[in-house]
């Protein structure tokens, strides 16, 4: 298996020729025959054991060929293609020259990674703003902090306001027809949380438990279900209870239960402190975007298509798999939100050509700042990925190779390399 002749077609656009010797195309015929020759009936010869050559007269002599090379094609394409010195970045696209007694003659057509040029990434100017934090934002935490805290009571002798946990059960209408997914019976629905369409909240407030009304809503236009959309529909409803989350007390007991402090002034100390440094945190990734901006804007590329559309559907991969962890899929969420794959692709498009553009600028920036990762420091990655995913070392490095490890590596130092070199203005 040998590379016979690389064009450029186009650029970033690229042919390889490469062929497969006689008795490699030979073996690959025989292997499929072996693996074939137990579906075939030959008169004269029990199923399975019918020869080779009997299979080929009664069939046509490229009875195996089409398998065959499917067989020997992911070795020689690599092959060549490690030959030919070549990034491919899209699917190969492959024909056949030749095909005789000597073997076989392929070709592919593939877009490789393309040349990147990157300047004045040295010294671009920033801005880190970061948030004060005030007393609204250490109260706001503690809020947060007795909501997790708090218990469910029973009202009984009031009507429901916002805030309350209304329990009831609907059933939705539309033009005197019930629709699917409009009913439900003891229901709590948290009034004022935005849940349920607009409107539909608001007209629980004021009625008190064993009432049966009526409300009246809009489906917004935008609604998931056409049918739906836009409607005007009625509901009817029957108020079960009615409850609301009774909030502990701010007090030094209350601290004691909730974290490792004694007393309120405490807490709000160790409130403030963690909520400083996540506003510097923040601010530290809103520098970092902006630098990531300035380095798409510097990059110059012809960036084939196939990047692109390859780094949205990992980003489709990727949701499906946090789908899955949920216990939902794509096709089932698809039909819940009206979506399609391709609907998704596109909505992902743009983060995929900003993390294309992204990767290669930084990429360019290791090589010309000749930024390197060390053996330890890969070791020491390989250490993080297996801790991280709960798995050993070893099989880590059975799933990852070091090249693409050291690879990621050198991308951070890059994005560190920027940041030391910018100019920040605070």
């Amino acid at each position: 298996m040998a590379l016979k002749k690389t064009t450029e077609v186009e650029k970033n656009l690229y042919e390889i020729e490469f062929d497969v010797d006689k008795d490699t195309f030979e073996a690959a015929i025989e292997k499929v025959y072996r693996k074939e020759v137990k579906k075939i009936n030959v008169p004269g010869f029990r199923k399975g054991k019918a020869p080779r050559s009997m299979i080929e007269k009664m069939y046509g002599k490229g009875v195996f060929y089409e398998d065959a090379i499917n067989e020997i094609i992911p070795d020689a394409y690599e092959n060549a293609i490690k030959e030919a010195d070549l990034k491919v970045v899209s699917r190969p696209e492959f024909d056949i020259v030749t095909i005789d007694d000597n073997g076989v003659v392929l070709k592919a057509k593939f877009f490789v990674k393309p040349t990147v040029e990157i300047k004045n990434y040295k010294g671009i100017e920033v801005d880190k703003t970061v948030k004060e934090v005030t007393e609204e934002d250490i109260a706001a935490d503690i809020d947060r902090a007795r909501q997790r805290n708090s218990r469910v009571v029973d009202v009984t002798d009031r009507a429901v306001q916002d805030g309350d946990i209304a329990n009831i059960d609907y059933e939705g209408f539309c033009d005197g027809v019930a629709f699917d997914g409009g009913k439900a019976e003891g229901y709590d629905l948290s009034i004022g949380s935005g849940s349920f369409i607009p409107g539909f909240e608001e007209q629980i407030i004021g009625h008190n438990i064993g009432e049966k009304f009526d409300i009246t809503v809009t489906f917004p236009t935008e609604y998931h279900s056409a049918d739906l959309a836009g409607k005007e529909a009625i509901f009817k409803i029957s108020l079960n209870a009615i409850k609301f989350n009774e909030l502990p007390a701010l007090d030094d007991e209350f601290v004691k239960d909730v974290s490792e402090f004694d007393t309120v002034d405490e807490y709000k100390a160790d409130i403030k402190a963690k909520l400083e440094k996540k506003n510097e945190q923040d601010a530290d990734n809103a520098v970092e975007a902006q630098i990531i901006d300035a380095l798409v804007e510097a990059l110059e590329a012809d960036i084939p298509a196939a990047m692109f559309e390859n780094e949205a559907e990992n980003f489709v991969r990727d949701y499906d798999s946090r789908l899955r962890m949920q216990g939902l899929d794509l096709n089932t969420y698809c039909k819940y939100t009206g979506q399609t794959l391709e609907s998704m692709r596109e909505q992902f498009m743009p983060m995929a050509q900003r993390q294309v553009k992204t990767r290669l600028a930084l990429e360019k920036i290791v090589e010309l700042e000749g930024i390197d990762a060390t053996a330890e420091e890969v070791e020491a990655e390989y250490a993080n990925l297996a801790t991280a995913y709960g798995l050993e070392a070893d099989k880590v490095k059975e799933l990852v190779e070091a090249d693409a490890i050291k690879s990621d590596l050198c991308v951070k130092k890059a994005v560190d390399f920027v940041k030391s070199n910018a100019k920040v203005k605070a």
